[in-house]
């Protein structure tokens, strides 16, 4: 499996963790499990990528067995996915 391959899992599965912590974490962005999910795993994969591309270091991460680089990978995922849904929550309560 590629390493580019390797990191977006790591960032999808990271970002939807991130999002349902961050919908628990505040109600009145809470978009349901599944919501929380989409929304924090669309977050995980284009924040982590974004991240990847702006340190060098996090890029081979899926390459090498550095837990340093796979942590970066997985933390940048998370926060990223929190941060989509709690904008996507937001927003959802803003119109409703």
């Amino acid at each position: 499996m590629s390493a580019t391959l390797i990191n977006l899992i790591i960032q999808i599965i990271a970002g939807a963790i991130g999002g349902n912590v961050a919908g628990g974490a505040a109600k009145n962005i809470d978009l349901g499990t599944i919501g929380n999910s989409i929304a924090g795993a669309v977050g995980g994969g284009v924040g982590g990528q974004i991240l990847a591309a702006l340190i060098p270091m996090l890029a081979n991460a899926g390459s090498t067995m550095d837990i340093g680089a796979l942590a970066g990978q997985a933390v940048g995922g998370g926060v990223a996915g929190a941060i989509v849904t709690a904008i996507v929550g937001a927003i959802k309560n803003r119109t409703a």
